[in-house]
Parts: structure tokens; C-alpha cells; sequence
């Protein structure tokens, strides 16, 4: 029997593969990596999620997450089962109140954005991760962005974040403003969280 293997969002990156398309980065307890290309609304709404960051109003996904609450529904697990023409196919494993399980259909980017806001487990079968995973080179200053990329281009948060760490104050705080009036809170976030980081050394006691 096939085993189940669980896996945990690692972040959402640019896509190589396709244009004006995201990647959303899947992987397990070791050095795999799952790629599941995703479009913009999807890698924003994981991006929002991954920060924790709280929206004006509730995000398409919020809104069902609000629902699951008010009908008492537990989402149990996402299974990531299939992988067929270019496409994952998962589904929202429900647990009722009296311990009845429903199987719901999903995309894999609405189910991955349904799980961190519910804080549910996401699995795949071993064999699908042995066909469909990949394990990157060991990181290096070799991928980094240069100084004078737009940091709205770089849309791994990991990366960003090892970018921000080489620029200076002022600029990050620019770029807090700048995301703050245009309502990007998920990158507004990423500058806050540097530059919290940087306030002993700057404010020394």
C-alpha cells in the first residue's frame, strides 16, 4: 500500500515555468520539494495566510473558513492524490460532529490556502513525491536578487527576506511605506519583520 507522506508549505516563489504564474513549494521533512504552479489571487491569499496578516476584509478564503465555523465542520486533512497532464489533484477531507467524514474536490492552491488558515495536516502519496518532487542545490549567494531589484519582483518570501538582511534601513522603510499605501500587507509585514529584527542594534540600551 502506498504510503501517505506529510508535507508543509515552504513558501510561493516566481514561476520559471510559466509566465505571470506562481509556484507554490510543498516539501517533506527532508530535502524534497514539491512545485505546484498557481495563479496570482492563489499565491496571494497563501502569501496573506503565511504571514498572518489580517486583511480589511475577509479574503474569498476567509469567507469559507468563516463558513466551516458557523456549520461546525472540522477540515481534517488535505490530500494532495493525483498528478495527471501538469495538474495536482487534491481534495478537503471534512470531519462532522458526529465523526462522518465528506471528500470535497479542491484545486490544490484553494486547498493549501484553506489549510493554513485552518491549521489542518497536508499529505501525498510517497509515489507521487517520488515522481513529481525535486531537491534543490544547497542555497547560496549564487540565486540572490541584486541590490537594485524592485523587491515586488521577488516572490519567494524566504529570498526576500535574505534580501532585505543586505540593505539599508532607510530603503526598507520606504519600502514599508510604499506597501502600506498600496495595501500589500503581506510584503509590508516582511519589512516590519526586518526591521523589528534590526531595532537593538539601532536602539542600543
Amino acid at each position: 500500500m502506498d504510503n501517505k507522506v506529510e508535507l508543509t508549505v515552504q513558501g510561493v516563489a516566481n514561476s520559471r515555468v510559466q509566465s505571470n504564474a506562481y509556484a507554490l513549494i510543498l516539501k517533506d521533512d527532508g530535502t524534497r520539494r514539491l512545485p505546484v504552479i498557481i495563479g496570482l489571487p492563489e499565491a496571494q491569499s497563501i502569501a496573506v495566510a503565511l504571514e498572518g496578516m489580517a486583511t480589511p476584509r475577509p479574503m474569498t478564503h476567509d469567507l469559507i473558513v468563516g463558513m466551516t465555523h458557523a456549520f461546525r465542520l472540522k477540515l481534517k486533512e488535505v490530500f494532495i492524490y493525483r498528478f495527471e497532464d501538469g495538474v495536482f489533484f487534491s481534495e478537503l477531507v471534512f470531519q462532522e460532529s458526529d465523526g462522518t467524514e465528506a471528500r470535497i474536490d479542491s484545486r490544490t492552491s484553494d486547498a493549501v490556502a484553506l489549510a493554513l488558515r485552518l491549521r489542518c495536516p497536508i499529505y501525498t502519496f510517497e509515489s507521487l513525491l517520488q515522481r513529481c518532487a525535486i531537491t534543490p542545490v544547497a542555497d547560496s549567494e549564487e540565486g540572490m536578487p541584486p541590490d537594485d531589484t524592485d523587491p515586488e519582483e521577488i516572490h519567494d518570501p524566504q529570498l526576500l527576506r535574505k534580501w532585505l538582511k543586505r540593505q539599508e534601513a532607510y530603503e526598507i522603510e520606504a519600502m514599508l511605506e510604499r506597501a502600506v499605501g498600496e495595501e500589500k500587507y503581506e510584503l509590508a509585514k516582511i519589512y516590519q519583520d526586518e526591521l523589528m529584527r534590526r531595532e537593538p542594534a539601532n536602539h542600543p540600551k
